[in-house]
């Protein structure tokens, strides 16, 4: 008997032709389902294999009753219910390198855009104006870039980073210091990189440890002159007092793909002429989409065919 495995949130074609090809799945596809929905589709599955749009919540689990396996097509996983897939024995795994580059690239785009405010600039001529003096900007050789967290998209901005002459410093609590080093990377506790750095950019998924991870008492800390860039999970950078840092001068200026609540609907930024907000772009690009999906589809197909948990993110009990 075959395992069938429902594909949702426009997963790529590539990820599909990939899991067309074990003849132990049957594979169905649904570009767009609403939660109860997914709660009535869900019984008569065995593996899941989601991105950002479905939440894969408690309600989703138990329905589940024949789900094996839950399967995030990219890195972060705050959609989905992990405690409750334990309980309920369902293996969740991700895609998390499929996406590295995209993601890495995105973040360098808003360094420099903040750098030389080419969005603004570009909104500005758009209006019939020539304001160069407004737009002066700065140079990213010589200055500083603090990265916090250094999995496969902070050394991926670190590589960026010292092709533009950059110095480096960074924060990872599962890195060692000769680890760092060795890719470049200065190691320094948060706090440090929140005085030193000139640029800061986050790259950690959001977790109890990690959800305002930057409050007023950080923001207060760093240079007037010094730049915020989120483009790793809304949360992590409490979106309140980053306003209030932003509309005080606190700092120069912050560049957000991610939100707390997606899609983002609130004017706290949208008139802040040094926040240059973009809607959850990261792994948006087709080469990305193409490789999670390839990536999602082979932890399937290596789970049901050959009995292997690729990208595990929880333990199951035997």
């Amino acid at each position: 008997m075959k395992h069938k495995i429902l594909c949702t949130d426009g997963f790529a074609e590539a990820g599909l032709t990939e899991l067309k090809k074990s003849a132990s799945l049957d594979v169905v596809f649904e570009r767009s389902l609403s939660h109860e929905d997914l709660i009535k589709k869900v019984p008569s599955f065995d593996g899941l294999i989601v991105r950002s749009a479905s939440t894969v919540s408690r309600d989703v689990i138990e329905a589940g009753k024949n789900l094996k396996i839950v399967v995030r097509a990219g890195v972060g996983t705050d959609n989905i219910d992990i405690g409750a897939a334990t309980k309920h024995g369902v293996l969740v795994a991700n895609a998390p390198a499929g996406n590295a580059t995209s993601a890495a690239e995105l973040t360098f785009a808003m360094i420099l855009s903040l750098a030389r405010w080419i969005p603004q600039a570009a909104s500005s001529m758009a209006e019939g104006e020539w304001e160069k003096k407004k737009f002066q900007g700065v140079e990213l050789a010589g200055k500083t870039v603090g990265i916090i967290g250094l999995g496969r998209i902070g050394r991926a901005v670190a590589k960026r980073a010292i092709a533009f002459n950059m110095n480096i410093v960074g924060f990872d609590p599962f890195i060692s210091r000769e680890q760092l080093e060795s890719l470049g990377v200065e190691h320094l506790p948060k706090e440090d990189i929140f005085k030193k750095a000139d640029f800061i950019t986050f790259h950690t998924p959001l977790t109890d440890e990690t959800k305002n991870m930057v409050t007023l008492d950080e923001l207060k800390t760093m240079k007037k002159t010094a730049y915020l860039v989120n483009c790793a999970r809304g949360g992590i950078i409490n979106e309140h007092d980053l306003a209030v840092a932003l509309k005080e001068g606190l700092i120069a200026g912050a560049a957000l793909d991610v939100f707390t609540k997606e899609p983002y609907k609130e004017e706290i930024f949208r008139k802040l002429e040094n926040c240059i907000t973009t809607p959850h772009l990261g792994a948006s690009t087709h080469d990305a989409q193409e490789a999670v999906a390839i990536e999602a589809a082979l932890v399937v197909t290596k789970f049901f065919d050959e009995g292997l948990s690729i990208n595990a993110l929880n333990k199951l009990s035997n």
